[in-house]
């Protein structure tokens, strides 16, 4: 019974590494390029959606993502949501290389 119940619930340690993994397939051996971020941004919700969809979970996903190139200035993101806490959730990872931050937000809504 506790693994059925697992197999349908969110479980942030498995979608936050599915997350990561998505992340560092798209940017981890690029640099900040102003021109290239629509295109890394998609990569990385479509990489994201297609491993939560594999998933095979009673859930609709709601996925962003955003990149900014490092130059020391701030940034503060925020997100609120109203729902069934016992069996939504959600994720942000936050992602770093020597040019850019890339925050990514899973939000997982029980069907």
């Amino acid at each position: 019974r506790a693994a059925r119940a697992r197999q349908a619930a969110f479980v942030p340690e498995e979608v936050d590494a599915i997350v990561k993994e998505s992340v560092e397939s798209v940017l981890q051996a690029v640099t900040y390029t102003h021109a290239r971020v629509p295109q890394w941004t998609s990569d990385v919700i479509e990489a994201c959606m297609k491993r939560l969809t594999q998933l095979h979970k009673p859930f609709k996903y709601i996925v962003t993502c955003a990149v900014m190139q490092k130059t020391g200035a701030g940034l503060h993101l925020a997100s609120s949501c109203y729902w069934d806490s016992a069996g939504d959730g959600s994720v942000t990872h936050r992602w770093e290389s020597k040019t850019m931050y890339c925050v990514v937000s899973v939000f997982g809504l029980a069907v």
